[in-house]
């Protein structure tokens, strides 16, 4: 008998050129989508305020994942399925759940890139040095001008008006998150992306435990039962409405509440209560890139410099997040910066999802 094989001349591509960090996968309708391969890493390795043990993100269903892959490219949406692309206009103007549905058909294992894998790559850029610019001041860098990317509008980058995405991957390598062409792209600016598996409700913030919400069972829904709060005291994960929730707001010194203004910095956030957060607890929001794991973000961990990496609340209601920045928001943008202003249901322009698997 004569057994005829024919490779995947794409997957192999991709693999050798980038020395196996990125792969091709297949969803359920047979479309490609371009993953970047990130090995298990433990949280002290990140940042020495991180708990010992596997960073939350590569914990899913309380199961420890020796890899999970997130796509290379924000996401864009074809044929009912959520893809990581290159070269082509991301995605936008869908809400939260839209983007969630759209990922996991794409099959078991997909789904959109959690709060947790956001901060888990957040954290490897400080490790390794790096916060990788993008396209913050229509279609170029607004800390390195000359750095520009493709405009879907066609529009010369720089130009304020139009709509001022850039195709995905079309920057320069400092585009990317670890400064090689076999990184990941546009994690600054660009668009907003959803990160499910966080929010806060009238400002208490509750989150998914550990990388769950990369499960396509979860449910993520307002009314879930599987939302947690955080125990200022002990870190310990608890029911919504718990007396002592860890909380945000914009001044004062309640007890358990980290306070920030709304569009200032992150590395900014503060924790004055008259009964501060407690150190497990605080441990447990470095993690997930909910407190910053040091007074200034930027340069390197020997010699740090300040980041301007922002932080947007509104107080009332349920708000998801957002990671990343978008094409105007200047300094702002950046790989630590979070977004919890807007419901589910709002969608934008400037607001896209990426596509990330694990199994």
């Amino acid at each position: 008998m004569l057994t005829i094989s024919v490779p995947d001349s794409l997957r192999m591509s991709v693999e050798a050129a980038s020395g196996g960090r990125q792969t091709v996968l297949y969803t359920a309708k047979g479309q490609p989508t371009y993953m970047n391969i990130i090995p298990q890493v433990d949280g002290p390795s990140l940042d020495a305020t991180l708990p010992a043990g596997p960073h939350p993100a590569f914990i899913v269903g309380g199961v420890t994942k020796s890899q999970i892959m997130i796509g290379t490219f924000p996401g864009v949406i074809r044929n009912g399925e959520l893809l990581s692309l290159p070269g082509v206009d991301p995605t936008a103007s869908q809400n939260h759940d839209t983007f969630v549905t759209n990922a996991r058909a794409n099959g078991i294992g997909h789904h959109v890139c959690t709060n947790a894998e956001y901060a888990l790559l957040a954290l490897l850029c400080r490790a390794n040095s790096f916060q990788p610019r993008g396209n913050s001041n229509w279609g170029r860098s607004s800390d390195a001008t000359w750095e520009t990317g493709r405009r879907n509008d066609g529009a010369a980058p720089g130009t304020a008006s139009g709509t001022g995405r850039t195709l995905t991957g079309s920057g320069p390598v400092s585009w990317r998150h670890d400064n090689t062409f076999s990184g990941i792209s546009d994690l600054n600016g660009n668009v907003w992306e959803w990160s499910p598996g966080m929010r806060i409700v009238d400002g208490e913030i509750q989150i998914l435990e550990n990388n769950d919400g990369a499960l396509n069972t979860t449910d993520m829904g307002a009314s879930s039962a599987a939302w947690r709060a955080i125990n200022g005291a002990t870190g310990a994960l608890v029911a919504p409405g718990h007396a002592n929730a860890v909380k945000y707001a914009t001044s004062g010194t309640a007890a358990y509440t980290l306070v920030r203004a709304s569009g200032s910095s992150f590395e900014g956030m503060t924790n004055p209560g008259t009964t501060p957060v407690g150190a497990d607890a605080l441990a447990l929001l470095r993690t997930y890139g909910l407190f910053p794991v040091a007074s200034q973000l930027g340069g390197t961990i020997a010699t740090p410099a300040t980041n301007g990496d922002a932080f947007f609340i509104t107080l009332t209601g349920e708000r998801l997040p957002f990671r990343g920045g978008h094409w105007y928001s200047g300094a702002g943008a950046g790989v630590f910066a979070l977004y919890l202003f807007l419901a589910r249901s709002d969608a934008s322009t400037s607001i896209g999802a990426r596509p990330a698997f694990v199994l």
